[in-house]
This record gives C-alpha cells, structure tokens and sequence, in this order.
C-alpha cells in the first residue's frame, strides 16, 4: 500500500507530463485510444467520485471560515473565464463548434489538478479545496446557465439537458464519495494515499481517447485551437492574480485563487460537448488540448509563485532577525 501510495503521488505531480505522453501515444496509435470515448462520461464521474472520497466534512469549514477568498475565487471563476471565452470567441471570429468548446471549458468549474498543482506553488491548499468544493456544487446550475447565455450564438443549447449531464456526471458521484468518506472514513483513510490515481487514470483516459478520435482535427486546426487555449487559461490566472490583489489577499491565497480560476476542470468540458452536441464534433477539440496546456502552465506558474513564496518567507526572516 505504501509504494502504491507514492506511485500515486508521483503521478498525480507529473500528471502534466502524463497528459503529454499519452496524448502523444494516442496521437499515432488512434486504435488503441479511440474506445475510451465510449465510456467519457464514465471515466469523468469515476474522477469526480474519486475527488467525493478526498473530501473531509471539516473541508466544508473553509467556505465558512475564509467566506472571502472563497467568493472571490467562485465570481471570478463564472464571470472571467466565461467572459474571456467568449470574447475570444467573438474577436476571433472562431467556427461555431471551436467556438462553442472554448466556451464550454470556460464556463465550467474549477478542476481537481488545481489542488495538486497550489499544493506544488505553496499555495493555500485547503482553499484550493474549498474553492473547488464550492465551484463544482454550483456546476449544475452555473455551467448550463452560462453556456445557454454565451453560446446561443453560435448552436442551440439546451438548458436542461446540460443540467441533467452535469448533474449525473459530477454532483451524484461527488455526493457519493462524500456519503461514503463520511460513513466509513477511517477504511478510506487507509486508502487515501493511493486516491489521487483514480483522477489521474480517468482523466488521462478521457484526454487519449479525444485525441485519438480528433487526430486530423489536431492537424488542420490544433495550432489555432492551441493559442486560443493558451491566451484563454493565462488570461484567467492573471486576471485572478489581479483580483486577489485588489482585495489585498495574501500571497498563499492569492496563488491559490489565481491557479483555481485559470485551471478549469475540462474533462467535464469534453463530456458535456461529447453528450449534448454530436452535431459539434469538433466542440470536443479545445477541452482535450486545454487539459493539456493548464497542466504545463498551472506547474510553471507554481514554480515562479513558490519561489516569490520562499522570498517573501526570507524576508519576514529577516526582519525578525534584524
């Protein structure tokens, strides 16, 4: 159980490199790849599941205990990134199935690689978590409701069905994990350590199994999709940083907030472009290479952020001392 634990934990801190070397795998093996998408939506609420069974009621308090940094992280997290979106959306004149996936990615919630990558940053890790909580229970209601305002220009979206889609494949399975964390915590303590693998397996299976289906798509319109993703997801963690820094948040909170809202959770982006636009295949395209991308940026900017960190500490330090 012990080496199964670092094993995960290894994983789950190079799940970025991870993403990269079997989206690069399933890029030439298309064969090998292409099934999974069959099971997207089951693979996502397996990883949702999984983050149910990380969550400790006391992770509940942090809503309560830090009520500001928690919704300033939530209103940038549905007003920024669905914003940025859009206007990337509109300013680029992008086709109505890139548009709409751009879109899709960010109007959902904050994803669970957020966490991870905080943690890394020296970050406000139970923040993170309590913004992640916070942002994947309004899910149902935020995420359809955004794409219905934001999208109806370029394809019909139904309203409810999102709902229905985000509410099967997030909430009931994160609900479940946290029932069952609750009902017999300290078996699933035992296991804590080797969790993480469940997200990291069943993400990196949901992001092989698009880029395997979207191989030609990758060709013809990847290096396009690729930018939008990249001004898109750093527009987001720096507008975040901004906006931690006008309320004067501190540095640890602030990290967390800006990695919160700039890394989205964009599996739930594929599965819902997956189940409610087959006419749109290629909505499916800039949440597969978002996944990609937010985990290369989330570790640079966690580098930078932890060596500002480190600083900041010497500085106190010395202060002290002198």
């Amino acid at each position: 159980m012990q080496t199964l634990s670092k094993i995960a934990s290894l994983l789950t801190k190079y799940i970025g490199l991870i993403i990269i070397c079997f989206s690069v795998l399933a890029f030439f093996w298309c064969d090998g790849f292409a099934w999974t998408t069959n099971y997207t939506s089951v693979f996502l609420g397996v990883a949702m599941f999984g983050m149910g069974l990380t969550i400790h009621m006391g992770d509940f308090k942090v809503v309560f205990t830090k009520p500001k940094e928690v919704i300033i992280g939530f209103i940038a997290q549905y007003t920024l990134m669905p914003v940025i979106a859009w206007l990337l959306a509109t300013v680029f004149h992008l086709p109505a199935d890139i548009a709409l996936g751009v879109i899709l990615v960010g109007c959902c919630p904050g994803g669970t690689a957020s966490n991870v990558i905080t943690y890394i940053a020296g970050g406000d890790v139970a923040l993170s978590v309590g913004m992640t909580i916070a942002s994947t229970l309004a899910a149902p209601l935020m995420t359809p409701l955004l794409v219905y305002l934001l999208a109806g220009a370029w394809v019909e979206v139904s309203f409810f069905g999102m709902m229905i889609s985000v509410v099967k494949v997030v909430l009931i399975p994160v609900l479940l994990g946290i029932l069952l964390r609750w009902m017999i915590g300290e078996q699933i303590e035992k296991i804590s350590g080797i969790l993480p693998l469940i997200s990291v397996v069943s993400i990196v299976m949901i992001i092989s199994g698009i880029v395997a289906v979207n191989a030609e798509k990758i060709l013809t319109s990847g290096f396009v999709v690729l930018g939008i993703v990249i001004l898109h997801n750093l527009a987001g963690m720096g507008l975040g940083l901004l906006a931690s820094r006008l309320f004067q948040v501190e540095y640890s909170k602030a990290t967390a907030i800006a990695i919160e809202v700039g890394m989205q959770n964009s599996g739930l982006a594929i599965t819902l472009a997956t189940a409610n636009f087959a006419a749109n295949p290629f909505a499916t395209l800039p949440g597969a290479i978002f996944s990609v991308w937010h985990n290369i940026s989330g570790s640079l900017f966690a580098s930078i952020r932890r060596s500002g960190n480190e600083a900041e500490a010497d500085g106190i330090l010395s202060e002290t001392v002198s």
